[in-house]
This record gives structure tokens, C-alpha cells and sequence, in this order.
């Protein structure tokens, strides 16, 4: 009798460590899959300031890796700056691939010349690698908590975004 109420309460405890790990809420592994946690990262601004992937959680972000030399980043700029301007829950980290620019200027000079509101990171880093980027424009679209809802590897046109956003 003793044994079988002492065997009764080891498996009481086993079933509620299970129930337990199972209902207990799991972080997202960071990594590049949708899901997963973004990985952070912090580089310096065009305007001369750092800016991190973490300083805008609590807003959908989009990371958008470009240059100034691709055609199809120079189209899509004025529909990603449009999304910031329209809506406050929406940033825009413009990254950069600064190592393969003419200079920093020229890539000042191109923001200007658009009038791009968003952030621009300069990415001298390589987070373009860490985020597996091989081709430009690539945008990894995150939710509030820096997890990853969807990477595009194409350019994007504002009623893409929306759609992707669910505004």
C-alpha cells in the first residue's frame, strides 16, 4: 500500500512537470527563419547617432538592407518612407551596405535627394552577412517583438507592405 501511494505521487509530480513545460511559454530562438528573434544589432546613423534592432521594439519594423546602386532600392525608398510617415507603429531601419559605396556623403547626398525621414544605418559591420543578405533590396518585416514575420527578397511597393503588415 505504502509503495503504490509513493509510486502514485512520483507520477503526479512527473505529469505535472510535463504539463508545465508544455504550457510554459517559450522565447523564440533568435535566428533568421520566420518566428525566430531577430538577431540585435547596432551601427551608426547617417546623422552621426547609433541606432539598435532593440530600441524599437513595440513597433513592427522593417529592416530593409539596399544601396544606393541598386535601381530597384532607389523605386521602392519614397513607398517605405510613406509607410513611416503614415503610420506610427511602422519603423523603417534603412541598412546600408555602406562597404560598397563611393562614400558616405554620396549616401547622404541620395537621402537627401529622396527625402528619406527614416533612419539610415551604415552598415560597415556585416550585418548584411549575419542576415544572410544576397541580393538587394532585402526587407525582413518583424512584428512588435522583434520577431521575424516574413523576409522579402524583392523590391516592395507600399500596398505590399500593408498587406504584409495587415494595415
Amino acid at each position: 500500500m505504502w509503495k503504490k501511494g509513493i509510486a502514485s505521487a512520483v507520477l503526479l509530480v512527473l505529469i505535472g512537470l510535463l504539463v508545465w513545460n508544455l504550457l510554459e511559454p517559450k522565447e523564440p530562438a533568435i535566428g533568421l527563419e520566420k518566428g525566430d528573434q531577430a538577431p540585435d544589432f547596432e551601427l551608426k546613423t547617417l546623422d552621426g547617432q547609433t541606432a539598435s534592432l532593440s530600441d524599437y521594439k513595440g513597433k513592427k519594423v522593417l529592416v530593409n538592407f539596399w544601396a544606393t546602386w541598386c535601381k530597384p532600392c532607389r523605386t521602392e525608398m519614397p513607398d517605405l518612407d510613406a509607410i513611416r510617415s503614415e503610420y506610427d507603429q511602422v519603423e523603417v531601419l534603412a541598412v546600408n551596405l555602406t562597404t560598397t559605396e563611393k562614400s558616405e556623403d554620396h549616401v547622404a547626398a541620395f537621402a537627401d535627394e529622396l527625402k528619406l525621414s527614416f533612419p539610415i544605418l551604415l552598415d560597415q559591420k556585416g550585418i548584411q552577412a549575419r542576415y544572410q543578405v544576397l541580393s538587394y533590396p532585402t526587407t525582413y518585416i518583424l512584428d512588435e517583438k522583434g520577431r521575424i514575420m516574413s523576409v522579402k527578397h524583392q523590391m516592395l511597393t507600399k500596398k505590399e507592405i500593408e498587406q504584409e503588415l495587415d494595415l
